[in-house]
């Protein structure tokens, strides 16, 4: 089993306001969690109306699923985010297949 971690960062410069870019990024994270399946949360520049810091999380068998499953969220985040997009990040914990609590570091 593998855990994965993606973040992005978005660059909003049409948004006027915290109230504007708030809209925005709870979209996104919405429209994330019910196409993709999994977690969500922004995690940085909560204060700044013209960026935001976003974080995606899933557990897959294998880190070539989680590749493909990130792959498809930083499409879907360009479609639905009125500004650019950059990723930031990819982390993986790889798991052994010993049972509960069998965790390997990467």
């Amino acid at each position: 089993m593998t855990v994965g971690v993606y973040t992005f960062e978005l660059h909003l410069s049409h948004t006027r306001s915290l109230k504007e870019k708030r809209q925005v990024v709870r979209s996104l994270k919405e429209r994330l969690r019910s196409r993709h399946n999994v977690a969500v949360s922004e995690f940085d520049h909560s204060e700044l109306w013209q960026r935001a810091g976003i974080a995606v999380v899933s557990v897959a068998d294998r880190r070539e699923t989680l590749d493909r499953l990130f792959e498809a969220v930083y499409r879907e985040a360009e479609l639905a985010t009125p500004g650019q997009v950059v990723e930031t990040g990819r982390d993986f914990i790889e798991g052994s297949d010993g049972g509960p609590g069998g965790w390997d570091a990467p």
